[in-house]
């Protein structure tokens, strides 16, 4: 019985992605949790490529891998830990382990007894997709511009110091 090479890849992409996902929310170092976020984030864009989504692996690699992490690594950097207390309590790990558990099964239900249809791989040329996004989609791709340019300026005034205003 011969395996097949895009079906192990697959495998490999999903692991590296649930890997990095426990990682995440297993660790208690946020610096360690960032770069899990970036090897689940990986993985995902693996997955986009074996469905013949390059563009969508891209974003995937540029935007989430690289801009996400890299603007979770600066809020650390730029965050007064000392403002922050230390929580131990941990009475809430029993409710959040019932939660898990039950939508773990429900996702377990809905994948097996939904039966997926398949499609032939369509793929679009980044001209084409540039041509829409800047002639159909101008306008919320102009606003979604002025919204990030807002929460730029927005998060320059939060990390100046009071001493930095002058």
């Amino acid at each position: 019985m011969m395996v097949e090479p895009s079906l192990v890849l697959f495998y490999v992409a999903s692991a590296i992605t649930l890997g990095g996902a426990l990682g995440v929310v297993m660790t208690r170092n946020i610096v360690y949790a960032s770069f899990a976020l970036l090897a689940a984030m990986m993985g995902v864009a693996g997955v986009f490529l074996l469905v013949f989504a390059e563009f969508l692996a891209l974003v995937q690699i540029l935007i989430y891998g690289g801009a996400v992490v890299i603007v979770l690594l600066f809020a650390l950097m730029l965050t007064r830990l000392e403002d922050f207390q230390n929580l131990t309590d941990h009475r809430q790990w029993p409710i959040a382990a019932v939660i898990s558990i039950g939508l773990f099964a429900l996702l377990v239900t809905a994948i097996v007894t939904t039966s997926v249809r398949t499609t032939e791989p369509q793929s679009i040329d980044f001209e084409t997709l540039g041509e829409i996004l800047f002639t159909q989609w101008a306008i919320p791709f102009e606003v979604a511009s002025l919204v990030l340019l807002v929460a730029l300026i927005g998060s320059i005034v939060l990390v100046r110091t009071d001493g930095d205003r002058d």
